[in-house]
């Protein structure tokens, strides 16, 4: 499939951690030190999903990978490669600074973009789900919510006056006024930053539908934590936006209301899949995710409230809201997590084995000298596995991504079991020749990890740097 659209020799195929779905992920480097993604997916109707819209979005001069290949059973794809900078992981790594709130800023005019311009000539029965988000959609995330929250926590509310309720707010969020395409999981795990600018992937799942939809996403993702400063500042630059390129001057009064009905959507939804995944399929990260998930309803409920037609969905917010439910979660997440991991980097030739400071005697010890080591390069031997240039380098140039990869699942089973039983400590060490380069990079990127998926508690004390945060 590559030799069919490039005479480049590949010189390795690296296969990349999956990121959602059955779909498999390969970075293919060449000689002449470009790369390319490889997709291989079974769910060909997704695939051409993905590729047909990128091709359409392409043509609009829309912010979207390139497809340079698909195979003749539409299994596998070859796409341009964004790198692996998500606007998330500059969210999580920069905190709040100007730079990550002009890239917010970025995304929802090129998402205004992309909803109002894709939407032209855009070819819908290519759709994975129904073509258009109508009533049908609204109701079945509604009840996603009801059943595996609402009912698998057995909180006690009127089935029917509820239900009835759904109904309405169904009706209500399927009555938009601004229809256009609807990217449908528009969060920032899928906008890539490359060079400082925006790129959308995975939005196959898109349909014909309420924009105001896809703000709500962004907006409130949970693991982003925008403070509500932010969240209206943002959300007044996208209405901008949506008026500048539309030529059509918005009621606002009346898309604030659809935005507000639909972050309320969103919340429940997402609250929905945790419990889905966690409660029902017992993924502890996914449990983890549930009380910041709570958090973000009792901020909706505190901001914008239910009109008196939801009373008992007002009530449902309280029931789900309340102390003794958000307790129940407490102790897998968040600050309050009895579990504090230790993780260390350190030169095996200067120090050797750390020592075990919480007094169990356990814990891992990854040796990272199989990967290739940035520090034979003149230009890296001064630098540290923090510099953006050696990072890029382990990412793009060595097979750093499959060895934490593997480290990642093996410490999982573990944090996860700790997190069950109660247990307070975990000791993880990464060595390598000097403990400067492939340990310090290896030792943060697990830290993230598991404060992304688990929310635990991390110390991380680079040993010959001195350095510990």
């Amino acid at each position: 499939l590559f030799s069919g659209f490039s005479p480049a020799t590949i010189s390795s195929i690296e296969k990349l951690p999956k990121s959602g779905g059955d779909r498999e992920y390969y970075r293919i480097k060449t000689e002449d030190e470009n790369s390319f993604i490889a997709t291989y997916n079974s769910d060909v109707k997704e695939n051409e999903a993905f590729t047909s819209w990128a091709g359409h979005f392409q043509k609009k001069r829309l912010p979207v990978p390139v497809i340079y290949a698909v195979s003749d059973d539409g299994t596998m794809y070859i796409q341009e490669d964004l790198g692996s900078v998500s606007l998330l992981d500059l969210r999580l790594k920069e905190k709040e600074n100007e730079h990550v709130y002009r890239l917010y800023e970025k995304a929802l005019f090129q998402l205004a973009r992309m909803q109002i311009l894709g939407d032209e000539g855009l070819d819908y029965s290519k759709a994975t789900t129904s073509g258009v988000f109508g009533k049908e959609a609204v109701m079945h995330d509604l009840l996603y919510f009801k059943f595996y929250f609402l009912d698998t926590l057995r909180l006690k509310y009127d089935r029917e006056r509820l239900l009835k309720e759904f109904d309405i707010l169904s009706q209500q969020l399927s009555s938009s006024s601004y229809i256009h395409f609807m990217f449908r999981d528009f969060q920032g795990r899928n906008i890539m930053v490359r060079n400082d600018e925006v790129v959308f992937i995975d939005f196959q799942g898109g349909m014909k539908g309420p924009v105001a939809y896809d703000a709500a996403s962004l907006l409130w993702q949970a693991k982003a934590e925008l403070n509500d400063k932010w969240r209206r500042g943002l959300f007044e630059s996208y209405m901008n936006s949506v008026e500048e390129i539309s030529g059509r001057k918005l009621d606002r009064s009346v898309f604030i209301e659809e935005y507000k009905g639909f972050v309320l959507l969103r919340l429940l939804q997402v609250l929905g899949a945790y419990g889905f995944r966690g409660l029902f399929e017992k993924k502890q990260h996914f449990i983890a995710s549930i009380s910041k998930g709570i958090e973000n309803l009792l901020e909706y409920k505190t901001t914008f409230g239910l009109d008196d037609r939801f009373s008992e969905l007002s009530k449902v917010l309280s029931l789900v809201t309340d102390n003794t439910v958000a307790k129940r979660f407490e102790n897998i997440s968040g600050e309050h997590a009895p579990l504090l991991v230790s993780i260390n980097s350190f030169s095996f030739t200067q120090r050797g084995y750390p020592p075990d400071g919480s007094g169990n005697g356990g814990g891992f010890v990854f040796d990272c000298r199989g990967i290739m080591n940035p520090g034979r390069i003149d230009e890296y031997k001064p630098l540290t596995g923090r510099d953006e240039s050696v990072k890029v380098y382990l990412e793009q140039h060595t097979r750093m991504p499959e060895f934490l990869q593997r480290v990642f699942d093996t410490v999982d089973i573990t944090v996860e079991n700790y997190i069950e039983r109660g247990f307070e400590n975990l000791t993880i060490n990464f060595g390598c020749t000097g403990g400067r380069h492939r340990s310090v990079y290896a030792a943060d990127a697990l830290s993230k990890h598991l404060q992304e998926k688990y929310r635990v508690r991390t110390t991380v004390k680079h040993l010959e740097q001195n350095f510990t945060e």
